[in-house]
């Protein structure tokens, strides 16, 4: 049986500016699905990265 190794994933802390309306609509979202702020932001992210067309 493979043995359990926790660990923590790396991640690096930034600041971003962000407009109020937006950031009250992610809040809105995030809250609908039970998830932080930073997750909600996060798979935001990941998923806009993964459907980018690649012009270059």
């Amino acid at each position: 049986m493979e043995k359990f190794h926790p660990r923590k994933p790396e991640k690096e802390v930034i600041s971003m500016r962000i407009s109020s309306d937006v950031l009250e609509n992610i809040d809105q979202k995030a809250a609908m699905v039970d998830i932080s702020r930073n997750e909600f932001i996060n798979q935001c992210i990941a998923f806009a990265l993964a459907h980018m067309e690649d012009d270059g």
